[in-house]
């Protein structure tokens, strides 16, 4: 419950809810894939509340959407088929570069002219749409800040609204969750009583935890994300290193 409102407000859920399934003994690869399941439903039940605020035409957000599928999908694939440890030791420097991201995310755009708005160009859809396939292909591999480094590219792409960001967020992890949650139950790698278990947590956790979001001042919520960001990559950078 605590992960899915972590996700609701900005990410950073998978710090809670895959070290939890670790320290019942579940294996790495297993608790990962465990806790992507339980996390998907809590993304359905945060983009359900969320989605009064999203306003992202359909020119833009099917592409988005595509390049989120088959990049969930790549990082699954990859995930059963190549070892673990190799990618953690990138974690840390991929979470500082979506904090530094996000922070200055709004600047980058004026700069880059990289403007996701109803009016943009195919260029700025296509080139946002391969940074966020590069993103969700880490989703689909471990997935831990997934959400912040969404809202990085987001916030680089030009959006400004943080409520706006977390709708359309909110649609992107579930289409790359969907999809990896898809292949790893036909691999057999879920621990089925425990993804029930948190599921139920996490349903409760995303929708309230979204509702409550959408009450707070968005400078807020933009503060949240940024000391989660940097506290997740502070934590990866001492865990790894």
């Amino acid at each position: 419950m605590v992960g899915a409102v972590m996700n609701a407000l900005a990410g950073g859920g998978t710090f809670i809810g895959f070290p939890t399934l670790l320290f019942t003994g579940i294996p790495p690869i297993s608790a990962n894939v465990t806790n992507n399941m339980a996390m998907l439903m809590g993304s359905i039940a945060s983009g359900t509340a969320y989605r009064d605020r999203l306003d992202v035409s359909k020119r833009i957000l099917i592409p988005l959407l595509i390049a989120s599928i088959c990049g969930g999908l790549t990082g699954a694939l990859l995930l059963l088929r190549t070892p673990a440890h190799a990618f953690m030791r990138v974690i840390p420097w991929f979470l500082l570069v979506a904090t530094l991201l996000f922070t200055f995310g709004k600047r980058l755009a004026n700069i880059r002219h990289l403007n996701v708005s109803h009016e943009a160009s195919v260029r700025a859809i296509l080139t946002t749409s391969f940074l966020i396939f590069t993103v969700t292909i880490y989703g689909g591999y471990f997935g831990a800040g997934m959400s912040i480094i969404v809202l990085a590219m987001l916030a680089a792409a030009g959006m400004a609204d943080i409520h706006a960001m977390n709708a359309l967020k909110s649609l992107i992890v579930i289409a790359v969750n969907s999809i990896a949650a898809l292949y790893f139950s036909i691999s057999g790698a879920v621990y089925w009583p425990q993804a029930a278990v948190m599921s139920a947590g996490a349903i409760i956790g995303g929708y309230f935890g979204a509702h409550f979001a959408k009450r707070l001042p968005q400078i807020w919520v933009r503060a949240f994300v940024i000391v989660v960001g940097s506290g997740t990559t502070i934590y990866f950078f001492i865990k790894t290193y």
